[in-house]
């Protein structure tokens, strides 16, 4: 989300547009002579205004929605992708006429080119059904507060956080650290569990010991207990249950699940912070004891 805030607050793209704007009309009455003249770079000129005018206006509608949007919901939390959709939007829109003006700059008239794939429209939307029913369902999701990037979410088998939402699929990140790409029609053909709807405070510690070191995980899962114990941050409704994530040929990867009385970044931390110290200790206790 970071990076379309950033696209949202960059000009430049704009500025671009509105010169090279301003300089193709100046040319219509400086090189009008020109222009008739060369009737290919008539076309060419038509097509490259046709998609700068409807870029910037684009870019225009896009920005005024977007503030429009934000000063609406500004004393309240959302959670929807209304910014990204309206992003990813006006990129359909600008490829569609990008495609329509290279057609006038070529001498094609897209009046006649439509008219011809009507004949093979029903072929092409057969082929394509399923990229296109996966686009419509990430708009949907898109212009949706059900799901947002951020979102802790089940879907399937697969259970991690939505790191982005784009016309195919929703990528999440899973508890081992892989991008799993879900398409976008799993939504709603398929139950998904969004467990960040309420602001979650479930939180994953994760860390990994040598081998050697971890030959006894249940009396360092023990030990973790025994330091998470009625813990002032923690519900105490978890069984702290150490899980063994991947065994490597020299170490070990945990894991532990539990929940915190806030959803607070810095309250996980500390937790997590806790945890960590604990293995140190234990870690220490066994090289000792070498």
């Amino acid at each position: 989300m970071m990076t379309e805030e950033k696209k949202d607050t960059n000009p430049i793209p704009f500025l671009i547009k509105l010169i090279l704007w301003v300089l193709l009309y100046a040319s219509f009455w400086s090189l009008g002579g020109v222009y008739k003249q060369y009737p290919w770079l008539n076309n060419v000129s038509a097509g490259l205004n046709l998609f700068l005018t409807s870029s910037i206006l684009f870019s225009i509608g896009r920005y005024i929605m977007i503030m429009i949007y934000k000063k609406r919901h500004e004393k309240r939390i959302v959670r929807g992708n209304f910014v990204l959709g309206i992003n990813r939007l006006t990129v359909v829109l600008n490829t569609s006429v990008a495609t329509i003006s290279l057609m006038i700059a070529f001498g094609i008239d897209p009046r006649d080119f439509v008219t011809s794939l009507t004949i093979v429209a029903m072929a092409i939307a057969v082929t394509f059904r399923e990229y296109i029913t996966n686009l419509i369902s990430g708009l949907f999701i898109m212009f949706s507060d059900q799901l947002s990037v951020g979102d802790r979410v089940a879907v399937g088998e697969h259970k991690g956080r939505i790191v982005d939402i784009n016309f195919s699929s929703l990528v999440i990140q899973n508890e081992d650290d892989d991008m799993v790409m879900v398409p976008n029609n799993m939504v709603f053909t398929s139950p998904i569990i969004n467990l960040s709807a309420h602001r979650s405070t479930l939180f994953l510690v994760k860390f990994e010991l040598p081998l050697q070191v971890a030959v006894d995980p249940d009396k360092l899962e023990e030990c973790i207990q025994a330091v998470l114990a009625n813990h002032p941050y923690l519900t105490g409704e978890d069984e702290l249950q150490l899980k063994v994530v991947e065994l490597g040929k020299d170490y070990v990867k945990y894991k532990m699940e539990m929940h915190a009385k806030s959803s607070s970044n810095k309250v996980h931390k500390q937790v997590e912070n806790e945890v960590f110290k604990e293995v140190l200790k234990f870690k220490r206790a066994y090289d000792n004891n070498l």
